[in-house]
């Protein structure tokens, strides 16, 4: 009698099949969302990591290279792609900018310009990206 009762008992029920496929639906559902959430901040973390790399590049040419003013004659010297090339492996961006203001006793501040990241950090809407503000 009792192999009789065990022969009978194969597999799953069409409503049990149907209780675990809505489970797995409901758990589908909710991470879903989450995912793409996590997916989006890495990108914009990619982001601001390049840009952090292209200033780290700037302050290496700027360690090769002498400061030489823009020529409006003030004390900002304008870095593209193109002077920064060799300092970099790999850089998603096609153009961009790095602005770099000589200060008192020259000290170097550096802005990151024309970059995705930039939109990310800006805080006072002046379309710069500063060192401290990609860092944050």
């Amino acid at each position: 009698m009792v192999k009789r009762i065990v022969k009978n008992e194969r597999g799953l029920t069409l409503i049990e099949l149907l209780a675990v496929i809505v489970i797995l639906g409901i758990v589908a559902a909710i991470a879903i969302p989450s995912i793409g959430g996590i997916i989006n901040k890495s990108k914009n973390d990619a982001k601001i990591a390049e840009g952090i790399q292209i200033i780290n590049a700037a302050k290496m040419y700027m360690t090769a290279n002498s400061f030489t003013p823009d020529d409006t004659g003030g004390s900002v010297q304008t870095l593209d792609e193109n002077d920064l090339n060799d300092y970099l492996d790999s850089v998603d961006a096609q153009s961009y900018e790095v602005q770099v203001h000589q200060g008192n006793a020259g000290k170097y501040t550096y802005y990151l310009k024309d970059h995705e990241s930039v939109s990310l950090v800006d805080k006072n809407n002046d379309g710069l990206a500063s060192e401290q503000e990609l860092s944050k």
